[in-house]
């Protein structure tokens, strides 16, 4: 099967060795995101603002694999404070509520700046 990678253009995809997003076939992985925009962590320390950041971002990294939200059957979430799952769960329900794909919730203990308070990667199936 063809592997097509799409790029966030992220100067650090180059430096790890990442896309943000790999398509084979009709299956999309997406990989782990963060509320970095333009090099600035946005939404410091809210964990609502933070998700619905990142999964605005994941929705374009979808588009550009030529996919959207409504085909998400996994979402991983990672959060540095499990106390705060009620914020990261309404944002999540904002954009997932009809569609209720698998997914988990897991306390970490940092990511990779301490202004990061969620990370989150989708496992999206294209409708045929």
């Amino acid at each position: 099967m063809k592997r097509i990678n799409i790029s966030s253009e992220a100067p650090w995809e180059d430096i790890v060795g990442y896309s943000r997003a790999v398509v084979i076939g009709d299956r999309i992985e997406v990989s782990g995101t963060t509320a970095m925009v333009n090099g600035k962590v946005a939404g410091i320390e809210d964990y609502y603002l933070q998700t619905k950041i990142i999964l605005n971002k994941i929705s374009e990294s979808l588009n550009k694999a030529g996919s959207e939200l409504s085909d998400v059957v996994r979402t991983r979430i990672y959060v540095c404070d499990i106390s705060k799952w009620e914020e990261v769960g309404k944002a999540h329900g904002e954009f997932f509520k009809h569609i209720k794909p698998a997914a988990t919730m897991v306390e970490v203990s940092g990511l990779i700046d301490k202004d990061l308070l969620v990370e989150i990667e989708v496992t999206a199936v294209k409708k045929q």
